[in-house]
């Protein structure tokens, strides 16, 4: 092993070191002095490309990964991370490449990727309030979202996200148990704006009714009262097993659904529709308006 070699291969551990407890400018230096040190060594490339995509840095994220690729072809994390850079950057015939070397099957054709994964958890807004809703994954690295998340979260109903493709915790689907993949960036915003329906003595008749009403207008409800769960951050990233017991934020007690709907007149209509069908006067019925 040359000098040159050794230097590398202690710049990418001051690097790592310096990565792992969130020095991130003084790990890109190390990163960058283990590169150059030795530009052959794959390790240090593929460190700066994750450094880059954690950050939001596409472009740069797309050539550290695809030079770790270039020199180690057998690295498939390399590989794959290039896949998430190209599809962030709309660089189809990258993100192709790229995921066919991680060995997944692809349609033919040279643009956008549409292949039916099913339902996934996502976890959006990772560092912050970290809400895990369920989203349709389209490709490997990319998802909408199929609940309506908080309106404090600014995401929506039908969003287009960016997702990791490390599994931070884990859900169960029916029999099944599911990866939770942590939210990269927001792709395309959705058409629809989230609206709180405030309803607290609807009957199980009433709710299936909102719901038939909302497919009719093109609208999608959620039953929050049923539908979401408050979970600690230990549980949330751990394996899919019983949960200790969670308190829920008083704030959200007596709020019972959320609308998306395109704008305000649609979920008006939507709500006075309801009303109407099920008799529910002001007291009994609310629109709130976010």
């Amino acid at each position: 092993m040359s000098d040159k070699q050794r230097d590398s291969i202690q710049f990418n551990a001051k690097g790592q070191d310096f990565f792992d407890v969130g020095r991130i400018a003084e790990a890109e230096d190390m990163y960058r002095r283990a590169i150059a040190a030795d530009p052959s060594w794959s390790v240090p490339h593929y460190n700066l490309g994750l450094l880059c995509k954690y950050a939001g840095r596409w472009s740069e994220s797309l050539a550290f990964n695809k030079r770790a690729s270039e020199l180690d072809p057998q690295d498939e994390a390399a590989a794959w991370n290039l896949g998430i850079a190209a599809t962030a950057l709309g660089d189809w015939a990258t993100a192709r490449l790229a995921w066919s070397r991680c060995g997944i099957e692809l349609p033919v054709g040279d643009g956008p990727i549409l292949i039916n994964y099913g339902i996934v958890p996502i976890r959006l807004d990772p560092q912050g309030r970290a809400e895990v809703v369920w989203a349709r994954r389209i490709d490997p690295a990319r998802a909408r979202i199929a609940n309506i998340p908080f309106p404090e979260t600014g995401y929506r109903f039908g969003d287009l996200v960016l997702h990791d493709g490390a599994a931070v915790g884990e859900r169960r689907l029916g029999d099944k148990i599911v990866p939770v993949f942590n939210m990269l960036t927001l792709l395309e915003t959705s058409e629809f704006k989230t609206f709180v329906l405030w309803a607290p003595n609807a009957s199980q008749a009433a709710i299936e009714s909102l719901a038939a009403l909302a497919e009719e207008e093109g609208c999608f409800v959620e039953d929050w009262s049923s539908s979401v769960r408050y979970i600690c951050a230990t549980c949330s990233k751990g394996p899919a097993l019983p949960e200790h017991i969670h308190q829920e934020p008083q704030s959200t007690k007596g709020v019972q659904f959320a609308l998306a709907a395109r704008n305000l007149e649609e979920a008006l209509r939507l709500a006075q529709r309801w009303t109407e069908r099920e008799n529910l006067g002001p007291a009994s019925a609310r629109l709130v308006v976010e």
